[in-house]
Protein backbone atom coordinates (compact mmCIF):
# COMPACT_ATOMS: atom_id res chain seq x y z
CA UNK A 1 0.00 0.00 0.00
CA UNK A 2 1.27 3.45 -0.93
CA UNK A 3 1.99 5.57 2.14
CA UNK A 4 -0.13 8.38 0.77
CA UNK A 5 0.51 12.08 0.58
CA UNK A 6 -0.16 15.07 2.73
CA UNK A 7 -3.40 16.65 1.54
CA UNK A 8 -3.48 20.41 1.99
CA UNK A 9 -7.17 20.51 1.07
CA UNK A 10 -8.88 17.16 1.77
CA UNK A 11 -12.03 16.33 -0.23
CA UNK A 12 -15.32 17.77 0.95
CA UNK A 13 -16.94 14.34 0.48
CA UNK A 14 -16.31 11.20 2.51
CA UNK A 15 -16.10 7.45 2.06
CA UNK A 16 -19.88 7.05 2.23
CA UNK A 17 -20.31 9.40 -0.71
CA UNK A 18 -18.06 7.17 -2.82
CA UNK A 19 -19.80 3.99 -1.66
CA UNK A 20 -23.35 5.17 -2.25
CA UNK A 21 -22.73 7.10 -5.48
CA UNK A 22 -20.87 4.23 -7.16
CA UNK A 23 -22.47 1.06 -8.46
CA UNK A 24 -21.59 -2.14 -6.61
CA UNK A 25 -19.34 -3.70 -9.27
CA UNK A 26 -17.33 -0.50 -9.87
CA UNK A 27 -16.89 0.10 -6.13
CA UNK A 28 -15.66 -3.45 -5.54
CA UNK A 29 -13.13 -3.15 -8.36
CA UNK A 30 -12.05 0.29 -7.13
CA UNK A 31 -11.33 -1.21 -3.71
CA UNK A 32 -9.21 -3.91 -5.38
CA UNK A 33 -7.24 -1.26 -7.28
CA UNK A 34 -6.73 0.82 -4.15
CA UNK A 35 -5.69 -2.09 -1.95
CA UNK A 36 -3.30 -3.53 -4.53
CA UNK A 37 -1.42 -0.22 -4.82
CA UNK A 38 -2.54 0.53 -8.38
CA UNK A 39 -3.14 4.23 -7.59
CA UNK A 40 0.27 5.76 -8.35
CA UNK A 41 1.82 9.20 -8.76
CA UNK A 42 -1.03 10.74 -6.76
CA UNK A 43 -0.92 14.50 -6.42
CA UNK A 44 -3.16 17.22 -5.06
CA UNK A 45 -3.37 20.77 -6.40
CA UNK A 46 -5.86 23.41 -5.26
CA UNK A 47 -8.17 20.76 -3.83
CA UNK A 48 -8.27 18.53 -6.91
CA UNK A 49 -6.53 15.17 -7.27
CA UNK A 50 -4.71 13.45 -10.11
CA UNK A 51 -3.00 10.08 -10.43
CA UNK A 52 -1.98 7.32 -12.77
CA UNK A 53 -4.12 4.27 -12.04
CA UNK A 54 -2.74 0.99 -13.31
CA UNK A 55 -5.36 -1.11 -15.05
CA UNK A 56 -5.15 -2.90 -18.38
CA UNK A 57 -2.72 -0.08 -19.04
CA UNK A 58 -1.83 3.11 -17.14
CA UNK A 59 -4.74 5.56 -17.08
CA UNK A 60 -4.56 9.26 -16.30
CA UNK A 61 -7.26 10.07 -13.77
CA UNK A 62 -8.48 13.27 -12.14
CA UNK A 63 -11.21 13.91 -9.59
CA UNK A 64 -12.46 17.10 -7.98
CA UNK A 65 -12.07 17.42 -4.24
CA UNK A 66 -15.34 19.35 -4.11
CA UNK A 67 -17.65 17.13 -6.13
CA UNK A 68 -16.94 13.44 -6.52
CA UNK A 69 -18.57 13.08 -9.92
CA UNK A 70 -16.56 15.92 -11.46
CA UNK A 71 -13.90 13.55 -12.74
CA UNK A 72 -12.19 12.22 -15.82
CA UNK A 73 -10.31 9.08 -16.80
CA UNK A 74 -8.61 8.12 -20.05
CA UNK A 75 -10.12 4.62 -20.00
CA UNK A 76 -12.91 3.59 -22.40
CA UNK A 77 -15.70 4.34 -19.92
CA UNK A 78 -14.13 7.53 -18.62
CA UNK A 79 -13.80 8.97 -22.12
CA UNK A 80 -17.56 8.54 -22.46
CA UNK A 81 -18.39 10.31 -19.22
CA UNK A 82 -19.07 7.20 -17.12
CA UNK A 83 -17.94 7.13 -13.49
CA UNK A 84 -15.41 4.29 -13.68
CA UNK A 85 -13.50 2.16 -11.15
CA UNK A 86 -10.30 4.16 -11.75
CA UNK A 87 -11.98 7.41 -10.66
CA UNK A 88 -13.47 5.68 -7.61
CA UNK A 89 -10.04 4.26 -6.71
CA UNK A 90 -8.44 7.71 -6.84
CA UNK A 91 -11.30 9.17 -4.78
CA UNK A 92 -10.71 6.45 -2.17
CA UNK A 93 -7.05 7.40 -2.13
CA UNK A 94 -7.89 11.08 -1.69
CA UNK A 95 -10.34 10.41 1.16
CA UNK A 96 -8.24 7.81 2.98
CA UNK A 97 -4.82 9.27 2.14
CA UNK A 98 -3.40 5.81 1.56
CA UNK A 99 -4.71 4.32 4.82
CA UNK A 100 -6.09 0.75 4.76
CA UNK A 101 -9.79 0.03 4.44
CA UNK A 102 -11.61 -1.86 7.18
CA UNK A 103 -14.11 -4.64 6.48
CA UNK A 104 -16.91 -2.19 7.33
CA UNK A 105 -15.46 0.39 4.92
CA UNK A 106 -15.72 -2.13 2.09
CA UNK A 107 -19.24 -3.24 2.91
CA UNK A 108 -21.75 -1.81 0.45
CA UNK A 109 -25.48 -2.37 0.97
CA UNK A 110 -27.25 -2.49 -2.38
CA UNK A 111 -30.55 -4.01 -1.27
CA UNK A 112 -32.81 -3.99 1.74
CA UNK A 113 -32.32 -6.87 4.18
CA UNK A 114 -34.07 -7.61 7.46
CA UNK A 115 -31.59 -7.76 10.34
CA UNK A 116 -33.66 -10.48 12.02
CA UNK A 117 -32.74 -9.31 15.51
CA UNK A 118 -35.47 -8.11 17.86
CA UNK A 119 -34.95 -4.95 19.87
CA UNK A 120 -35.54 -1.23 20.15
CA UNK A 121 -33.49 1.91 19.70
CA UNK A 122 -32.62 4.14 22.63
CA UNK A 123 -33.27 7.87 22.34
CA UNK A 124 -29.79 8.66 21.03
CA UNK A 125 -29.95 5.87 18.45
CA UNK A 126 -33.47 6.88 17.41
CA UNK A 127 -32.45 10.50 16.89
CA UNK A 128 -29.43 9.40 14.83
CA UNK A 129 -31.58 7.16 12.59
CA UNK A 130 -34.15 9.91 12.01
CA UNK A 131 -31.39 12.37 11.15
CA UNK A 132 -29.76 9.92 8.73
CA UNK A 133 -33.09 9.24 7.02
CA UNK A 134 -33.76 12.95 6.61
CA UNK A 135 -30.29 13.52 5.14
CA UNK A 136 -30.73 10.60 2.73
CA UNK A 137 -34.17 11.83 1.64
CA UNK A 138 -32.52 14.96 0.24
CA UNK A 139 -31.20 12.83 -2.61
CA UNK A 140 -34.77 11.89 -3.62
CA UNK A 141 -35.12 15.07 -5.64
CA UNK A 142 -37.86 16.29 -7.97
CA UNK A 143 -37.04 16.53 -11.66
CA UNK A 144 -38.11 19.49 -13.77
CA UNK A 145 -34.98 20.33 -15.76
CA UNK A 146 -33.89 19.74 -19.35
CA UNK A 147 -33.45 16.19 -20.64
CA UNK A 148 -29.66 16.41 -20.37
CA UNK A 149 -29.91 16.51 -16.56
CA UNK A 150 -32.30 13.56 -16.27
CA UNK A 151 -29.55 10.96 -15.83
CA UNK A 152 -27.93 12.99 -13.04
CA UNK A 153 -31.32 13.14 -11.33
CA UNK A 154 -31.72 9.38 -11.60
CA UNK A 155 -28.23 8.92 -10.15
CA UNK A 156 -29.31 11.06 -7.20
CA UNK A 157 -32.40 8.88 -6.66
CA UNK A 158 -30.21 5.79 -6.80
CA UNK A 159 -27.79 7.22 -4.25
CA UNK A 160 -30.59 8.23 -1.92
CA UNK A 161 -32.12 4.76 -2.02
CA UNK A 162 -28.71 3.15 -1.47
CA UNK A 163 -28.19 5.32 1.60
CA UNK A 164 -31.65 4.46 2.91
CA UNK A 165 -31.05 0.75 2.26
CA UNK A 166 -27.99 0.81 4.51
CA UNK A 167 -29.93 2.57 7.27
CA UNK A 168 -33.03 0.36 7.30
CA UNK A 169 -31.06 -2.90 6.92
CA UNK A 170 -29.35 -2.18 10.24
CA UNK A 171 -32.56 -1.62 12.20
CA UNK A 172 -33.65 -4.08 14.89
CA UNK A 173 -37.09 -5.68 14.56
CA UNK A 174 -39.83 -4.17 16.68
CA UNK A 175 -42.93 -1.99 16.61
CA UNK A 176 -40.81 1.16 17.10
CA UNK A 177 -38.74 0.52 13.99
CA UNK A 178 -41.75 -0.74 12.04
CA UNK A 179 -43.35 2.66 12.64
CA UNK A 180 -40.18 4.35 11.35
CA UNK A 181 -40.35 2.29 8.16
CA UNK A 182 -44.06 2.96 7.61
CA UNK A 183 -43.48 6.71 8.00
CA UNK A 184 -40.56 6.48 5.55
CA UNK A 185 -42.76 4.75 3.00
CA UNK A 186 -45.44 7.42 3.37
CA UNK A 187 -42.84 10.19 2.92
CA UNK A 188 -41.55 8.55 -0.24
CA UNK A 189 -45.09 7.99 -1.51
CA UNK A 190 -45.81 11.70 -1.09
CA UNK A 191 -42.66 12.57 -3.04
CA UNK A 192 -43.83 10.34 -5.89
CA UNK A 193 -47.42 11.57 -5.89
CA UNK A 194 -47.04 15.31 -5.39
CA UNK A 195 -43.32 15.98 -4.92
CA UNK A 196 -42.32 15.98 -8.58
CA UNK A 197 -40.03 12.93 -8.36
CA UNK A 198 -39.64 11.20 -11.74
CA UNK A 199 -39.42 7.50 -10.91
CA UNK A 200 -39.89 6.22 -14.45
CA UNK A 201 -36.90 3.92 -13.91
CA UNK A 202 -38.56 2.44 -10.83
CA UNK A 203 -35.65 3.20 -8.51
CA UNK A 204 -37.70 4.59 -5.64
CA UNK A 205 -40.61 2.20 -6.23
CA UNK A 206 -38.23 -0.75 -6.17
CA UNK A 207 -36.78 0.37 -2.86
CA UNK A 208 -40.26 0.84 -1.41
CA UNK A 209 -41.27 -2.68 -2.47
CA UNK A 210 -38.19 -4.06 -0.71
CA UNK A 211 -39.12 -2.18 2.47
CA UNK A 212 -42.66 -3.60 2.28
CA UNK A 213 -41.14 -7.08 2.02
CA UNK A 214 -38.95 -6.28 5.02
CA UNK A 215 -42.01 -5.21 7.03
CA UNK A 216 -43.69 -8.50 6.18
CA UNK A 217 -40.66 -10.23 7.71
CA UNK A 218 -40.93 -7.93 10.73
CA UNK A 219 -44.51 -9.11 11.26
CA UNK A 220 -43.34 -12.74 11.31
CA UNK A 221 -40.46 -12.10 13.72
CA UNK A 222 -42.49 -9.87 16.06
CA UNK A 223 -46.31 -9.76 15.59
CA UNK A 224 -46.42 -6.50 17.58
CA UNK A 225 -45.05 -4.82 14.44
CA UNK A 226 -48.43 -5.33 12.76
CA UNK A 227 -49.89 -2.50 14.87
CA UNK A 228 -47.61 -0.11 12.98
CA UNK A 229 -49.52 -0.86 9.75
CA UNK A 230 -52.74 0.80 10.97
CA UNK A 231 -51.97 4.26 9.43
CA UNK A 232 -52.06 2.56 6.01
CA UNK A 233 -55.74 1.62 6.23
CA UNK A 234 -57.90 3.53 3.76
CA UNK A 235 -54.94 5.22 2.06
CA UNK A 236 -54.57 5.47 -1.69
CA UNK A 237 -50.90 5.09 -2.56
CA UNK A 238 -49.12 5.62 -5.84
CA UNK A 239 -48.90 1.95 -6.83
CA UNK A 240 -50.74 0.04 -4.13
CA UNK A 241 -47.62 -0.89 -2.19
CA UNK A 242 -49.56 -0.84 1.09
CA UNK A 243 -51.89 -3.72 0.16
CA UNK A 244 -49.77 -6.63 1.52
CA UNK A 245 -49.36 -4.84 4.85
CA UNK A 246 -53.06 -3.96 5.16
CA UNK A 247 -53.89 -7.57 4.34
CA UNK A 248 -51.71 -8.75 7.23
CA UNK A 249 -53.50 -6.30 9.53
CA UNK A 250 -56.94 -7.47 8.32
CA UNK A 251 -56.07 -11.14 8.73
CA UNK A 252 -54.93 -10.58 12.29
CA UNK A 253 -58.14 -8.82 13.21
Amino acid sequence: MDKGFRSVMPPTYDLNKIKFATDEAAFRRAVDLYESGKVTEAEEAFGDFTAVVLGTKPYRVSVSGRRYKDAHCTCYLGERGTLCKHVAALALYAVLNGKPLTAEDKQQTSEVKCSGRRGALNKEELDAVKKSITESMRYIKPYSGPSRTWFANQDSLREGCARLSAIVSDLPVGRQTAEILVKLLLRLDRKLQVGGVDDSNGIVGGFMSEVVGMLQEFAQVDPACIDAFEPLCGRQTCFGWEEPLVRILDERE
